[in-house]
Parts: structure tokens; sequence; C-alpha cells
């Protein structure tokens, strides 16, 4: 798909421009999270960093900022990039952005994943827009394309919601097995070595993955939800974030179970939730990289946009999110050579545009169309 929006070019000022302004929002989100710690961030992540990383990370941010609007001035020839740029680094400046000091925090009952919408989001830029901009798919793509503020806002949404959807996904697994006399089950995981803990994790959360992502697939009101995640032409690292509530809550209740009964290390489970929450991206991403034999191993991108493919006669394939070899099991792979989908996408369905109206939309109208001919109808 063509993008009404060029892609922004090394040299001009637009690139220096936005990573300046980028980093000043996050630097003023970051001031937030060390002013009201309680509120939002989440007990679970901050034990995952320490106070004087994040302090250097802040500084470097605002001195970033700052250094990034001058290369934009200097190259720009508008300006206004730079210039927003340069407020916004003087507002982290002016709010005590380079004397922020971490403090301890009160554990509350609730809280806003404001840090885990910061870090993930800046981990997962460093990363991926470098790979998107030097090994495109679709060369013709810019990274502010028609729909990218919506998937923005679904990337936010989700991981402010992280406390919530997490408190709301463990219930069905305490509901159905917290009668069960699970320790010895639990000794017997925590024994094992720690690349055979993790591999058996991955594997049976795939596995439960797989049947809820079929399932939404096959139901017709359930597919009005999973659709949203389908409905985005335009396949970047941002892409994977436009998922329904319902859709969130269903596939992370099912992943949950098996975490749940088997009773996995904290170890584990930590790396296993950054190794999907990195491999989830990865996998919408718009790059074209090579993987070699790994692509018949782990999924790639070409194996995942081929599950978003908009050509009828390949729907209903590649529903594995992490392994391959469970496609070839359920008779649900494809994977044609080096070959990639024409275009990603619906033909036969018509969402409006924007988070609110496609959150409500699928309670109350289906997005597909009912003046189609039986053969231009599809199976997903």
């Amino acid at each position: 798909m063509e993008s009404k929006n060029k892609r922004m070019r090394v040299g001009e000022g637009k690139i220096s421009g936005t990573v300046s302004i980028f980093l000043g929002v996050l630097s003023l989100a970051g001031i937030l999270c060390f002013k009201f710690p309680e509120q939002l961030t989440t007990p679970e992540f901050r034990e995952v960093y320490t106070p004087e990383l994040v302090e250097n990370l802040m500084l470097g941010a605002i001195i970033a900022t700052f250094l990034f609007a001058l290369v934009s001035m200097l190259l720009a020839k508008n300006k206004k990039l730079a210039v927003y740029g340069v407020a916004l680094g003087t507002m982290a400046v002016v709010l005590g952005g380079l004397t922020v000091e971490g403090r301890a925090v009160e554990k509350l009952n609730w809280s806003l994943g404001l840090d885990w919408l910061i870090l993930d989001l800046l981990v997962m830029v460093l990363i991926f827009v470098p790979i998107e901009l030097a090994f495109p798919k679709n060369k013709l793509q810019t990274k502010f394309h028609e729909e990218w503020r919506t998937d923005l806002i679904y990337f936010g949404i989700s991981h402010l919601a992280i406390q919530l959807f997490g408190v709301l996904t463990k219930k069905p697994a305490v509901a159905f097995f917290g009668w069960m006399n699970l320790e010895g089950v639990h000794t017997w995981v925590n024994d094992l070595p720690f690349v055979v803990e993790l591999l058996l994790a991955l594997v049976v959360t795939d596995l439960f993955q797989y049947w809820a992502h079929r399932i939404f697939h096959s139901h017709y009101f359930l597919w009005r939800f999973h659709s949203i995640h389908h409905s985005t032409e335009n396949m970047d690292w941002l892409a994977g974030s436009r998922t329904h509530f319902i859709d969130i809550f269903f596939t992370r209740s099912m992943s949950y179970i098996p975490l749940y009964v088997l009773g996995f290390s904290t170890l584990t489970f930590n790396v296993y939730i950054v190794f999907i929450a990195i491999h989830a991206v990865l996998i919408h991403a718009n790059t074209n990289i090579n993987f070699g034999f790994l692509k018949y191993i782990i999924t790639t991108p070409q194996y995942h946009h081929w599950h978003h493919c908009k050509e009828p006669e390949h729907y209903g394939n590649n529903f594995a999110v992490v392994f391959p070899f469970i496609d070839m099991i359920f008779g649900t792979y494809y994977l044609p050579g080096k070959e990639w989908p024409e275009g990603t996408g619906l033909v036969d369905a018509s969402f409006p545009k924007g988070f609110l109206k496609q959150f409500a939309f699928p309670f109350v109208k289906n997005p597909f169309k009912n003046d189609l001919l039986p053969e231009e109808k599809s199976e997903r």
C-alpha cells in the first residue's frame, strides 16, 4: 500500500527532529513517574530496574533531546520539529528532570503501567525503527502512515492497563485450577535446567495460544473482535498492538493457564514475557530480513505476514505465535519459499477509524459486508 506520506530520508533533518520530540515526550512522562510512582508505576516491573538506571536514562534522554534538536536545526529547512524538541527538553529541565531521584514507593492496590510503557516503547523503537529503515519490506511505507496514531494508542493503552490485564487474565486459571494440589508439579518444573524450562514454557503456551487464536478465527462473533487486528494494511512494529480488549483478555487468559498450572520460576516467566514482547513486534515488522533456516524453526515476519494476507485462497493459515511446527501438526502451515503476500488487511470488512470507534464497533455491528457474492466472501 502506497502511503500519502513519504518516507523520511537521512540528511533532511526530519528524522533527528522527530527523534528529539519522541525523547522529549518520554522525558516528560518519566518525570511524572518519578513524581507519582505509586499511581504510575507497576510494582512487578519496579523490581526489574533500579532507581540509578532510570535516573541515568532520564539524564541521557534529556541531553539527547537537545542534541537531536540541534542536528535538526542545522539540517532542516523547516525548523518546526527542532523548535518542538527544544521546547519539550526545556520543559523537562524546568520540571526537574536533571535532578530527579528515586524513592521508596508505597504499594497500592492499583496503578497505571506508565513506566512499562516508557521503557518498552523506548526499547522497541531503538530495535525496530532502524531495522525497518535499513531493511524495509514495503519501501514506500512511512512510519507515519494514515493509522499510526491509532496503533500507537493501542500500544499505549495496553501497556498502561498491564496490571488490570494481569489480574483479569489470571482469574480464569485460578478459578479452574486453583483447587488442585500443584506443588509437586511446580517443584518438578523448577528443578529443570533454565533453558529446558524456558523452552517448555514457550511450547506449551504456544499450543494454548494457537487454539485460542484459531477459535477467534472460526467463531463468527469472536472474529468481529479479532478482525480488528487484521484490519491494518500497514504492517510494521506497531501493527501487532492493534488488538481489541476482548481479544487480549481471552488470548492472554489461555496462555496464562499453562504458566499457572506448571508453576514456572519467576526468572523463566520474566524472560518469557520479554521474549514474547519483542518477538510479537518482530513478526509484524515491515522488514524483509532473510532468517535462513531459522524461519522453519521460529515464526518470522514473512510467516506471519502470510497470516495477515489479503489473498482469500491463503486464509486460515499460520496461527502459531512462536513455533511453525504447531501449524504443521494441525495442517495450517503455509510458507511458499521466499514469496510474500501481495498485501495485508481485510477485503470483505469495513471498520471505522480511531481507537474508541473500533472498540465499540464489534459489540453493536458486524464489520463484514452483507452484499458480497458467495465466491467473494472469505473464511479466515
